[in-house]
């Protein structure tokens, strides 16, 4: 059964330290194989949304929302074209997830939902610092 997983390195505003704004997870438009891993959203309308099932290691069910924010081709001053999972917080909360510990989503092919889970990123190299991974990472 064909299993596949993606990983995120948490940042302060991911994990909500830093007080913004920012409602979720950025999803690089870059991330083309992230993107069709995900739900499929219609384009053609505005802010396309879903709520998706995950769950995590304790077998606790999850709801996050994947969202394509695009009103910049909706909108005559639109700006956004972004992707992002959001309602994501209470998730994190529960994990004590920091900056810097790792997001996992995974799937295996013929599920209805994905699994979820927070790997705690103790990792130091030989100098003590903290190993910094960036951005989104396929796990093969």
């Amino acid at each position: 059964m064909e299993k596949k997983v993606f990983r995120k390195l948490l940042k302060s505003n991911d994990v909500g330290t830093t007080g913004s704004h920012q409602s979720g997870i950025h999803i690089p438009k870059s991330q083309k194989e992230l993107i069709s891993f995900l739900p499929d959203l219609d384009y053609s309308i505005k802010n396309p949304s879903l709520f998706f099932k995950c769950i995590d290691d304790d077998n606790l069910e999850w709801k996050f929302r994947y969202i394509y924010y695009n009103n910049k081709f909706h909108d005559e001053n639109g700006t956004r074209d972004e992707f992002r999972i959001t309602q994501i917080s209470s998730f994190f909360k529960s994990k004590v997830a920091q900056q810097n510990d790792i997001f996992e989503i995974s799937k295996y092919i013929n599920k209805k939902y994905y699994n979820v889970k927070i790997i705690k990123n103790n990792f130091q190299d030989i100098t003590n610092k903290p190993i910094k991974l960036k951005g989104w990472s396929k796990v093969f």
